[in-house]
């Protein structure tokens, strides 16, 4: 069975305080779309997991949908599978890759298997892989808080707006994105924000990492302007970094335009 994980982006993201854990509390709207991974399971006699695509760095046996099987395995009777992810979705681009791999393994295999688990379980399950994990269960858009795992419905939809996003292949690490921010209450309310229209939203709705992050990469913020000077209503980095992405009302063609950078652009459709 093939299922294609797909990324997500941040609309707004403000890292809000310090947890006594080490992790941080956030506010963001998480928003789907449509770049994705391919990821393929079939019966086999011994588990085995393989990858192409993108070079995923660390031992195999640690990556998040071999950590997905286990974590399910220990309640389940699961049989052997072979398990291949071709990696598309660049890594450590703030659009939750590994993550939406990991949930989605989660999905196929309780319906491949008919667990029969239902939503509130699945997301349990993904929040013990990582914070954002539980986001592509239901894989909607939702404001999301505490840790980024914690879920709110939102009232927000970009369905038939146009979405260019530009990977300038960087590497950020989540740690080095947090070294550059100082959590602090919002001087806006996101969800007020959100309501305003999109037009507005450069003026209001902003990504906290971009201000130590800008100015250590300059190739960001040049970015960022580029998609106003061709006419996106909305630009932001998403997450920590280093995707840039503009919203468009009309279809643009960016790929002959930067073709040092990895381009993906397409119809938002929630």
């Amino acid at each position: 069975m093939v299922v294609f994980p797909n990324a997500k982006i941040n609309i707004g993201l403000h890292i809000t305080e310090k947890r006594a854990d080490g992790f941080h509390n956030l506010e963001s709207c998480f928003y789907p779309v449509g770049w994705s991974d391919v990821l393929e399971v079939i019966p086999a006699h011994e588990f085995s997991f393989s990858s192409s695509g993108i070079d995923i760095p660390g031992d195999p046996a640690k990556n998040l949908c071999v950590k997905a099987y286990e974590l399910l395995k220990n309640d389940f009777a699961l049989p052997p599978l072979a398990m291949h992810l071709l990696k598309i979705v660049p890594i450590g681009a703030g659009m939750g890759g590994g993550s939406a791999d990991a949930a989605f393994t989660l999905t196929l295999l309780n319906q491949v298997y008919n667990l029969q688990l239902p939503t509130e379980t699945l997301e349990n399950y993904a929040r013990k892989l990582g914070s954002d994990c539980a986001f592509f269960i239901q894989n909607k858009p939702v404001y999301c808080y505490e840790k980024g795992d914690q879920f709110a419905d939102i009232s927000l939809s970009l369905k038939g707006k146009y979405i260019v996003l530009v990977y300038p292949n960087l590497h950020i690490s989540t740690a080095e994105a947090y070294a550059g921010v100082r959590p602090q209450a919002p001087s806006v309310n996101l969800l007020e924000a959100l309501q305003r229209p999109l037009s507005e939203w450069r003026h209001c709705v902003q990504n906290d990492f971009e201000r130590g992050l800008f100015l250590k990469y300059p190739i960001l913020p040049e970015l960022k302007n580029f998609m106003y000077e061709q006419g996106a209503e909305y630009a932001s980095m998403t997450g920590s970094g280093s995707t840039i992405y503009g919203i468009f009302e009309k279809e643009v063609n960016f790929q002959n335009i930067l073709p040092h950078y990895t381009v993906w652009q397409g119809e938002l459709t929630s």
